[in-house]
């Protein structure tokens, strides 16, 4: 199931992209997804969201346990996240969702 979810969040993200560079020409996310955790033995994927320009990042965690939730971050990329995460169902993320995080957390300075 993360799988899933990690390709419908991805192409959710790539509507929210290809309308902040629409609308943010100084910003130009770039987004990857890890599987470092699940290497370590933790059943979970992540997928980041990140602003060169800024150094700011959205982490979203998918775990395997909890197939309709993502966890998520606002962070810095050269930074380790905090221990704390929101959460959000997978139905509530859409691509205005990820568009809004995008240009709020990335267009106001450090």
């Amino acid at each position: 199931m993360t799988e899933k979810a990690i390709t419908g969040v991805y192409e959710l993200v790539t509507q929210a992209h290809a309308n902040i560079q629409q609308n943010y020409s100084d910003i130009d996310p770039i987004v990857s997804v890890n599987t470092q955790m699940r290497k370590r033995g933790v059943p979970a994927d992540a997928m980041t969201i990140d602003c060169l320009k800024t150094g700011k990042r959205i982490l979203l965690i998918f775990h395997d346990d909890q197939p309709d939730v993502v966890s998520y971050q606002f962070c810095f990329k050269d930074k380790d996240p905090h221990d704390e995460f929101e959460s959000i169902t997978l139905e509530q993320v859409t691509a205005q969702q990820l568009y809004d995080w995008m240009a709020f957390n990335f267009s106001k300075p450090n």
